[in-house]
């Protein structure tokens, strides 16, 4: 298994076919999970399309990963917390700045390790779409009012996804105490 640092990214390319294994595992830490079509960039991950498509914001086991053009990405074959999030934005020192007091600037993000790691591959910071945040507990009232609590996922739960073509891939352990019950801690990974 492959692991990345709390607090940090990554990227990398699959091929159609592969699959991908997000592993939490200590508990209670998310992943943002962004996918772009590698022959075509502009072509990305859509969280309006995947709740639209799906017609769910809870996207968990057998649900698709849709793309801006309407294609499917990747399918999510096994879910063992059943617990993602389609709405949130990948933190970043706006979300610090905005919705936190005691987050010192200069602090890490997931869209700072997003766009790091993404760089190489071409892809800038404003490409990077609305994550699919593996793990992440977004919970809404009736009025559609949205906390975020403390992730359900346990250790080794893990999200098994199938890319349905080429990708480039950004993942992170997520930088947000509230995304992670106020810890930070590391994120496993594995390309099947």
């Amino acid at each position: 298994m492959n692991i990345i640092e709390k607090r940090s990214g990554i990227a990398f390319t699959i091929k159609k076919g592969d699959k991908l294994k997000v592993t939490d595992i200590s508990g209670q830490q998310v992943s943002d999970l962004v996918i772009f079509n590698a022959h075509d960039k502009s072509e990305a991950l859509s969280a309006g399309k995947t709740m639209d498509f799906e017609e769910s914001i809870l996207i968990t086991q057998r649900n698709y990963l849709w793309s801006n053009r309407g294609n499917k990405l990747m399918k999510i074959l096994e879910d063992t917390n059943g617990r993602n999030d389609i709405l949130l934005a990948p933190c970043s020192p706006e979300t610090f700045a905005i919705m936190y007091d005691d987050i010192p600037e200069g602090q890490p993000s997931c869209l700072g390790n997003l766009a790091a790691n993404l760089e190489p591959f071409g892809i800038s910071r404003d490409e990077i779409p609305t994550a699919f945040n593996i793990f992440m507990n977004v919970q809404f009232t009736k009025d559609g009012q949205l906390s975020v609590d403390t992730p359900t996922s346990h250790a080794g739960d893990y999200v098994l996804l199938e890319a349905l073509e080429d990708l480039i891939v950004g993942l992170t352990a997520c930088s947000a105490p509230d995304s992670n019950g106020g810890s930070f801690k590391t994120i496993g990974y594995e390309i099947l």
